[in-house]
């Protein structure tokens, strides 16, 4: 506080006292001082409008430009998304559950809503990440997980109600971890003092990942194109499949918690090359289409004799293109 004041009165003083034109030592260091003292504090993040803003044509751009292969997700999401970030009295959280085999861009498309809200992206102290089996690894301690859970999401909601919420490998979850995030997600207006209706929680599963890659197997089959599928072919089936996997009680899903399941198509070769262009674009490296025409060729493809849809999707372009980088 003294310093404050002490920045004050010379604020004043200099302001008062010396002519516009004239320059002053002392002025010139109290200008570098102000500017640092500014830079301080502007750098802290707080949870207003310079710090938390909605582009949403910016994360149109992002989804169409980054997002590879899945034109279901891109727009569901985008339309959740605007429409809940738009909305300054929602009756609810945005719940949105992702489902997908492993690669096709579930944690990545969490990471570019994040980068269209937050100013500081991930790395915002209002985006909160949870990984099933890295924050809840002891079966035996559950309880306690529950109260240090809730009292947890209580404390970060209270600070920003513009919270954003993501937990991986959401199927793994014990179920009684799972039962303590309900309260969150209902129409309450306050929940012990606390409203959550401006909160985003985001699950990440690769529940139903099976399923879906099944029916675009069946599209691939009947010669029919990938962006036939449409959501109603699969949301339907990937409740159920939740459901019936222990991913989710029926509360959740009979009381309308969950706003959308969302499915992530499984990548082919085509999508591969995109995200290895995108990963050499990322490390400053010139993009080269043969490259990515290799390191895409030496990925493993399912199923074996027709090799349609990358088992792993883009997880591991990384890597190889690492390997191929080294055999040039």
């Amino acid at each position: 506080m003294k310093a404050v004041r002490m920045y004050l009165l010379l604020h004043i003083v200099l302001t008062v006292f010396v002519p516009v034109n004239t320059f002053d030592p002392l002025k010139a260091t109290v200008g570098i001082f102000k500017n640092v003292w500014q830079r301080v504090f502007d750098s802290k993040e707080s949870c207003d409008s310079k710090w938390i803003s909605f582009n949403a044509t910016g994360l149109q751009a992002d989804l169409e430009t980054k997002l590879f292969g899945q034109h279901i997700a891109s727009r569901v999401i985008l339309k959740a998304v605007t429409g809940f970030m738009s909305n300054d009295y929602p009756q609810k959280p945005l719940v949105l559950s992702l489902h997908g085999p492993c690669g096709t861009g579930k944690n990545f498309v969490s990471q570019l809503i994040a980068e269209n809200i937050y100013k500081e992206g991930m790395d915002s102290d209002f985006v909160h990440v949870f990984n099933s089996l890295f924050h809840f690894p002891h079966k035996g301690q559950i309880e306690t997980y529950k109260s240090q859970f809730q009292q947890w999401i209580k404390g970060n909601v209270s600070n920003c109600a513009r919270s954003m919420f993501i937990f991986d490998q959401m199927e793994k979850m014990p179920p009684d971890l799972t039962d303590s995030i309900k309260p969150y997600l209902d129409y309450h207006n306050k929940l012990g003092g606390v409203s959550y209706r401006k909160t985003l929680f985001i699950f990440i599963s690769n529940n139903g990942g099976d399923f879906i890659t099944q029916k675009a197997l069946d599209f691939w089959k009947e010669g029919r194109g990938r962006e036939e599928i449409k959501l109603r072919d699969l949301e339907p089936s990937l409740s159920d499949s939740a459901l019936n996997n222990g991913f989710w009680h029926s509360t959740l899903i009979d009381r309308n918690m969950i706003d959308a399941f969302i499915p992530f198509l499984p990548l082919e070769k085509e999508h591969v090359v995109h995200c290895v262009m995108a990963e050499m674009k990322a490390r400053g490296m010139w993009p080269d289409q043969k490259v990515a025409d290799k390191v895409a060729e030496d990925l493993i493809y399912i199923p074996k004799s027709e090799r349609v849809f990358s088992k792993m999707g883009c997880m591991t372009v990384g890597g190889k293109l690492y390997f191929q980088k080294e055999e040039l």
